[in-house]
């Protein structure tokens, strides 16, 4: 199991690539099943765990980085949790980096992250954060890898250690002046023009003549920012359609885990809106996430 030669009170066995004390934590784990594990060694002790094959062992720290699991330790144990194949605690991480992204970009961990959980991230359509922060947190860390492979901090190698990363960036999400004022000449494609508005956002869906509601998802979320107006339409085909009435003009939703309110104000929408209103119409319910 250990290099070495036979275990007696004069050899000293060597563990090179083991700390002392996760391999101390993993002696009275097997001898005791006492489990010392703390935030400082509980890394290296899931390390030596998988090393040795002690699975009890390591579902302990694993356990104990899920509950430790924070906005600002998020992308340090996704890292870990993707070096050490751990998908159950990898997906934990990226849950609360979707509800915390603002929180988790802006932690010191973030810029120390590899290349292939960068992407990960960016990969995601369910981040809570506007295009252009997260566009200058994949800035900084873009100069951050410059200089961990020594390389002169220039907008072409920001580009060039990005790589596939930056074509993840959503660019249209940002207005002209967003990427102008932000980092847009120091990463982005040189001479690239963006819509500032960005598509309209469509989907559809088929009912079936009954009383029931519809849930309906766009393929991508659609960012909504205060002070803004936003126009729902519904084109319907076919029979008629049930419809709601008594809506109400302003609508408070208060998060049960965090206490944050979310304040929807709906108004009349001038033009061919087939009779419907604020108070009656055929749209039920915003799904959203904030």
């Amino acid at each position: 199991m250990f290099n070495g030669g036979m275990a007696t009170t004069s050899t000293e066995i060597e563990l090179p690539d083991v700390e002392p004390a996760a391999f101390l934590a993993l002696l009275k784990f097997l001898y005791s099943d006492e489990v010392q594990i703390g935030p400082e060694t509980v890394m290296t002790t899931l390390y030596t765990a998988k090393k040795y094959a002690v699975p009890a062992l390591e579902a302990h720290c694993v356990e104990f980085l899920k509950k430790n699991l924070r906005a600002d330790n998020a992308f340090m144990l996704l890292t870990q949790a993707r070096l050490f194949d751990e998908p159950q605690l990898a997906s934990l991480c990226l849950e609360n980096i979707d509800k915390n992204t603002a929180d988790a970009i802006t932690a010191e961990g973030f810029t120390d992250i590899d290349l292939d959980t960068l992407v990960a991230v960016l990969e995601r359509d369910t981040l809570g954060i506007r295009e252009v922060r997260l566009f200058g947190a994949v800035v900084r860390w873009s100069e951050a890898e410059c200089q961990r492979q020594q390389l002169p901090v220039t907008p072409e190698n920001k580009r060039k250690v990005l790589g596939k990363a930056l074509a993840l960036i959503r660019f249209p999400l940002m207005t002209i002046e967003e990427f102008a004022a932000g980092n847009g000449q120091g990463a982005g494609a040189a001479g690239q023009e963006h819509d500032p508005q960005g598509p309209q956002e469509c989907t559809g869906f088929s009912c079936d003549g009954s009383a029931s509601t519809f849930r309906v998802m766009f393929k991508e979320p659609v960012e909504v920012l205060p002070s803004v107006n936003y126009t729902a339409c519904a084109t319907l085909k076919g029979p008629d359609s049930h419809y709601g009435t008594k809506g109400l003009r302003k609508v408070t939703h208060e998060s049960p885990t965090t206490g944050a309110k979310t304040c929807f104000t709906f108004c009349y929408a001038a033009g061919n809106n087939n009779g419907t209103s604020v108070e009656d119409g055929q749209i039920p319910e915003v799904i959203f996430y904030t």
